[in-house]
């Protein structure tokens, strides 16, 4: 059996799951629409968190998988992008979280919710980071627009919300995400209040290119174009919280399209048509880069099975 494997996807999905191919000694070459600094990902706020993420008996292990990696790379911030920082979950409780929540080094409660030192990712850097650990252990990525899955022995679908049209997959839709990126007037610290149901949520985190402030969560919604009004509501919602932020200049707008399944993250192996062997990993909604490694150490798992 070919050594080789095609991953289609170039997002923090798809790059996680071709590093760990190719540090296993596949031959991987990645096929993505655009760079990964370009991909969805790159808007995420990038809290390791588990949120609006199903099944929830199988995401506690991916997150915690993907949290012990985290961990790792906080000790080379600058290069990866990744950094621990403390911050508070506002009006969360233990009690509402599932056995994963024991082991999360330092999460504690308080009158105000729930505190932690959690992994905080500046994700263009992370990303940038991510394709160069992926050409050293000899892995490519090509920019090219994949229509349908390519012919080849291995392929492992990453394609996020791309998994709609080209399997099809009708159970994958999107959840709009949009942010503000201000001029951070000297927040150290994240914070959310995050409802579970909901088209809006509170939330900022300090990242080295300024305060990323959000945010929304819209079913359905297509629209990548950001909505002033939207944004006025977002600085107001936050500034609740830091009136400092009522003032701070705006830098940027962002939107995202989070790829949610309705069913939950797909990580399987399925035969053919059109391929040889297929596995697919997609479908993570808002936690991507929570549970990435995890979600790939599955998934290459699945890859090496099928190919024996």
């Amino acid at each position: 059996m070919s050594n080789d494997v095609i991953v289609v996807g170039g997002g923090v999905i798809g790059l996680t799951t071709a590093i760990v191919l190719a540090e296993s000694g596949r031959r991987v070459r990645v096929w993505c629409r655009q760079r990964p600094r370009e991909s969805t990902s790159a808007v995420a706020g990038a809290l390791w968190w588990p949120y609006r993420i199903e099944p929830e008996e199988r995401v506690g292990d991916w997150a915690l998988t993907s949290l012990r990696v985290y961990e790792e790379l906080a000790l080379k911030p600058e290069e990866t992008g990744v950094r621990l920082v403390d911050g508070l979950h506002a009006g969360a409780r233990l009690g509402g979280l599932g056995p994963w929540a024991a082991e999360v080094p330092g999460l504690r409660e308080d009158p105000e919710g729930l505190r932690a030192r959690l992994p905080l990712i500046d994700m263009p850097t992370h990303l940038g980071w991510l394709e160069r650990r992926l050409v050293e252990a000899g892995g490519t990525v090509e920019v090219r627009d994949a229509e349908r899955l390519p012919d080849a022995p291995l392929v492992v679908n990453c394609t996020g919300l791309g998994a709609r049209g080209l399997i099809p997959d009708p159970q994958v839709r999107p959840v709009r995400g949009q942010l503000v990126v201000v001029e951070n007037p000297g927040i150290r610290e994240w914070y959310t209040s995050v409802e579970d149901e909901g088209e809006e949520s509170t939330y900022f985190m300090p990242q080295p290119y300024g305060l990323l402030l959000g945010g929304t969560a819209q079913e359905d919604d297509w629209n990548l174009a950001p909505d002033p009004a939207t944004a006025e509501r977002i600085v107001a919602r936050c500034a609740l919280i830091h009136p400092e932020i009522a003032d701070a200049r705006v830098l940027g707008h962002r939107v995202g399209l989070r790829p949610v399944r309705d069913s939950g993250v797909r990580v399987e192996h399925q035969l053919g048509p059109h391929v040889g062997e297929l596995v697919h990993n997609y479908g993570h909604g808002g936690a991507g880069v929570t549970v990435a490694w995890g979600c790939a150490e599955e998934a290459a798992a699945l890859a090496t099975t099928s190919s024996g």
